[in-house]
């Protein structure tokens, strides 16, 4: 097995560096053309770079790659909140005016522009495009189509794209090539998002109603295009021959398969099945005990598939089980913790991993960005002290998970939990019911995907969500657990009509606007948004609000340490275990570069990175 040495002692102050210090260095001045942007400093690889330091520019071209996907789909818009869309569309087929690079924090470089500029307080930024940028029918992209894309997904998008629109004050043609967008706020981060927005052909969709979900093939500029489309049941990309921008240096090493097929199975279980006999070319394993129980069978044994382990560190982000404050029972910080205490963590780690995987113990956890043990501090003390009165125990003092017992009953955390029940007033009757004072149980519903998440199988959230269910009736409280299909799911959860849900959100090491979708206000009520826990926080926008306009590296990770404490000590989710690493196992006629990029496996990684060869 192939195993990629962990960060050793110096690579935490080395990432540290990265994003943190890297602001105190010479800055070029940004009022005038450049090849690339970053959130802080300059951009690792200089204007004439001839490849990403992570691809292999001579890797093969050709092959198929075959890949696996829980539930259906019923839309080729992943643009838009109707529907449930092939999200591949937006990595293969569509293309952005500037492209990420996964091996720094947050820097990206010139792909449908050929150049970027923003003064040094980033009011405005201004993109030119490359005259030879194409879709795959051949016709030009243009300046309309960037401005009609950007003004659309802004309007009629999925929420996601709102926020950054909204700080939009002005988006002008400059030139036959270029489009100045002019900001309403100070915002560091904003060049940037408007850098990835993505660009759609107008001719297409002009006349149509966007919000709508649609199975019309999406007419992209990016390296692949829509071959065949089973609904529901497959989906098959072709590499383009004609792809315009095939000899950029940041595509040399990428988009090496001819096809990629993507196969969507009834659940988990299917499609890993379908992977042992060979129907489907990689895994990830999200399970460390299943990791080394359940990989003894004759293809690995043979040589056919091979196991991988990609390191990364990147932050922890945050899963487990969301508590919805919308529903009022959740709206006491006490009764959250309560949940949190009957929660034992250490006897279900030990049952679904061995113990082996560490728990989230933060927000940003696994990275420098993290709150510390104990009070906070600095400017980070200085961001939390308004709102003091406000914020639940534990926010500026220093807050902590509880251990859990090695037993699958913690008594002791049971007996704390009740404690804080009758604190907030519920109190547990003489039939064994959890009640409040006008004798109402305590009652909620799990809800959860039977195709599982990103991160986690449906066998294993359902291990987790049954010990816990058991658990929680030595409270008085009979939680119900329902399974809904995908697209039934993601329905409820877009409107927030759940008691308690599985979620996943992972983050990354330049957190910026997106939190205002992950926490901000509007999702208490905005369809579609990350909030779905219903947190109205002053004390969370107002440190988002910081890290937006932060002029130096210090108080930039003080006002994500701030924002870091509000949401762990507002015990929003109970939160479960991570991994430092990914558990890949494929085809032994799969390949990636040797140089791990400093997110690991994310998004860019694979498919992008890899490619066929048989062994020699």
């Amino acid at each position: 097995m192939r195993f990629f040495k962990f960060f050793n002692e110096s690579a935490i102050p080395r990432v540290l560096v990265t994003i943190l210090c890297v602001a105190g260095m010479p800055l070029a001045s940004l009022a005038e053309p450049h090849h690339a942007i970053a959130m802080y400093g300059e951009p690792a690889l200089p204007e004439g770079f001839q490849a990403l330091p992570y691809a292999r520019p001579d890797a093969p071209k050709g092959g198929t790659i075959r890949l696996g996907e829980p539930g259906t789909f019923d839309s080729l818009k992943p643009w838009v909140l109707m529907g449930n869309p092939v999200w591949a569309v937006g990595t293969h087929v569509s293309e952005s005016l500037m492209a990420r690079s996964i091996d720094e924090p947050f820097t990206l470089y010139g792909l449908l522009a050929e150049s970027v500029e923003t003064p040094p307080d980033r009011a405005w930024v201004e993109f030119t495009l490359r005259p030879e940028a194409r879709f795959s029918d051949g016709s030009p992209v243009t300046i309309e189509d960037v401005m009609w894309s950007n003004e659309t997904l802004g309007t009629q998008g999925h929420p996601r794209y709102a926020i950054v629109w909204s700080k939009v004050a002005k988006m002008e043609q400059t030139g036959p090539r270029s489009v100045r967008f002019t900001f309403t706020q100070p915002d560091r981060e904003m060049p940037l998002l408007m850098g990835l927005r993505p660009i759609l052909k107008k001719a297409q969709w002009q006349g149509k109603d966007f919000r709508q979900s649609s199975l019309e093939i999406p007419i992209g500029s990016g390296p692949y295009v829509i071959a065949k489309v089973d609904p529901g049941r497959q989906v098959i990309f072709r590499r383009n021959p004609d792809y315009w921008g095939k000899d950029l240096a940041i595509m040399r090493g990428l988009n090496n398969f001819d096809e990629i097929r993507y196969d969507y199975f009834a659940d988990a279980n299917a499609m890993f099945e379908a992977f042992k006999g060979g129907e489907t070319d990689i895994w990830r394993e999200l399970g460390a005990a299943k990791w080394d129980r359940d990989y003894d069978f004759p293809a690995v044994r043979d040589g056919r598939i091979v196991k991988d382990e990609i390191p990364h560190h990147r932050p922890s982000g945050i899963m487990g089980l969301v508590m919805n404050t919308r529903n009022p029972v959740f709206a006491d910080w006490r009764v959250r913790q309560a949940l949190i205490e009957a929660f034992n963590f250490k006897f279900i780690n030990q049952a679904l991993t061995g113990g082996k995987d560490p728990r989230i113990t933060s927000y940003f956890s696994n990275s420098p960005l993290a709150m510390a043990p104990g009070p906070a501090t600095g400017y980070e003390a200085e961001l939390l002290a308004p709102f003091a009165a406000d914020l639940p125990p534990g926010t500026i003092e220093g807050y902590s998970l509880p251990e859990g017992g090695e037993r699958v009953v913690d008594r002791a955390g049971i007996r704390r939990a009740l404690a804080l029940f009758a604190e907030a007033g519920w109190q547990v009757d003489q039939s064994g019911v959890l009640r409040n004072n006008e004798g109402t149980p305590f009652r909620f519903e799990i809800l959860l995907n039977q195709n599982g998440s990103a991160m986690r199988s449906a066998s294993e959230t359902r291990q987790i969500v049954d010990i816990f269910v058991e658990s929680l009736k030595n409270l008085g409280i009979a939680a119900t657990v329902t399974q809904l299909d995908s697209a039934q799911y993601i329905e409820r959860t877009n409107n927030y009509q759940f008691d308690m849900s599985w979620y996943e959100r992972a983050l990354s090491l330049s957190p910026g606007n997106e939190q205002l979708l992950y926490w901000g206000h509007d999702g208490v009520t905005k369809p579609g948004t990350k909030n779905w826990m219903g947190m109205n926080s002053p004390a969370a926008e107002a440190a988002i609000s910081a890290l937006l306009t932060a002029e130096s590296p210090e108080n930039y990770a003080a006002a994500v340490r701030a924002l870091d404490r509000i949401l762990t000590a507002g015990r929003y989710v109970i939160p479960v275990s991570y991994t430092r690493i990914s558990r890949l196992a494929h085809s032994s006629v799969l390949h990636y570069p040797d140089k791990i990029p400093l997110y690991g496996d994310w998004p860019g990684f694979m498919p992008e990175l890899w490619w066929q060869e048989e062994k020699e």
